[in-house]
């Protein structure tokens, strides 16, 4: 029980730094005199850095462990927190980067994993929904320290702080998670295998999951990053007005995975995904109506609210879908793919939106799930 707290709370601290870059930017990049443009550069760094951790995740884990990766890849996010805090160039941020995005693919990957074999499908699913508090959080703080401090640099100490703290009482829980592994002995739990990536895209149905990764995390990121864009150039909201409406998305999503924790004591992880999958067809397809753009904050609600259980179920079937044994390099494979997917996609509809115009926003984000239920299905398929 008390191992299983701690990785609550190490669920929170790693939404923490997710939503602070952009929440810094406006301020930070004009007190260093850097073009606003260049954020792209730190983001970059970032997501490459959570891509390679994760294909590495596997073999690394193997050798040292869970309960040390974890505390390896917490103490690696603080240091660059504290990093970022005390940085006054273009150059600091990004080497500040490195292991900021090292750290927060190995930790992910790590616990998702762990999380699968050890804990029932509630608790992944609750875990991720801390994870949508710990990012909600961030701007809280980031904009507290703006406000009460005229200081991004103490925003990004404090959440680095909060980091430091949990690297301590992940020290003291290191027996704990040596303690948890003997007890599961008992059950059918494999020895972890390390497979090269080339026979892990042999292994069946693997593809259909990596692709479904991908085209989940490609909706959930364009539709955070787009959709306040797409309901003031398209359907001519104020443009205050549609970031509440975007924030609605948000809560979609983290009430939805609250949710999806008691639903999934009753329904199938098939199901679960099936029903999101519907959730955010119905959503997509609002967001087409033209007779009132009132409509939009319903849609934009329903297709937050179809992805909170489709990221969580899908993961947790991970040692289902591949076996134990190889659980943990799928794993990272998933969550490389899920990177990737976050990293590409919305820039590419950045690219198309402004060559043929926003309001193809919807089409963009269907064919994504097009995609993905067509993946789903073949995983599923026995």
């Amino acid at each position: 029980m008390v191992l299983l707290v701690v990785i609550y709370i190490a669920f929170i601290c790693l939404g923490l730094p997710d939503s602070l870059l952009g929440s810094a930017w406006p301020v930070l990049h004009h007190d260093l005199g850097i073009p606003i443009s260049y954020a792209g550069f730190i983001s970059v760094t970032i997501s490459g850095g959570t891509v390679v951790s994760s294909l590495l995740s596997d073999r690394i884990i193997k050798r040292f462990g869970t309960g040390v990766v974890t505390l390896v890849s917490v103490a690696m996010t603080a240091a660059a927190l504290l990093g970022f805090s005390v940085s006054h160039n273009l150059l600091a941020l990004c080497l500040c980067a490195i292991p900021l995005g090292i750290g927060a693919g190995a930790v992910d990957s790590g616990l998702n994993n762990y999380v699968a074999l050890h804990y029932k499908a509630k608790h992944m699913s609750w875990l991720h929904c801390f994870w949508g508090i710990g990012a909600s959080l961030g701007p809280i703080v980031m904009s507290y320290s703006l406000v009460q401090w005229q200081s991004w640099n103490l925003g990004y100490r404090s959440i680095g702080f909060m980091q430091a703290a949990l690297v301590v009482a992940l020290i003291f829980s290191l027996p704990l998670w040596k303690k948890m592994t003997d007890t599961k002995g008992q059950t059918p739990i494999e020895e972890p295998q390390v497979l090269a990536k080339g026979q892990l895209l042999k292994l069946p149905r693997a593809k259909q999951a990596l692709i479904a990764f991908f085209c989940y995390c490609a909706i959930e990121t364009t539709v955070g990053l787009w959709g306040s864009s797409y309901l003031v150039t398209v359907r001519e909201v104020a443009a205050e007005t549609a970031a509440s409406w975007i924030a609605m998305y948000y809560f979609g999503i983290t009430f939805g995975r609250f949710l999806a924790g008691f639903l999934t004591m009753k329904f199938s992880h098939k199901t679960m995904v099936q029903f999101g999958q519907l959730l955010i067809g119905i959503g997509i397809i609002i967001l087409c109506i033209p007779a009132t753009s009132s409509l939009c904050i319903a849609g934009l609600f329903l297709i937050g609210l179809g992805c909170a259980p489709i990221f969580p179920s899908l993961l947790h079937e991970t040692p289902s879908n591949f076996g134990s044994k190889y659980s943990q390099s799928m794993m990272g494979m998933q969550m490389a793919c899920a990177y990737v997917g976050t990293t590409i996609v919305p820039p590419l509809f950045g690219i198309i939106g402004a060559r043929i115009g926003y309001g193809v926003f919807p089409a963009f984000a269907g064919i994504f799930l097009a995609i993905m239920i067509a993946m789903v299905m073949g995983l599923y398929k026995k």
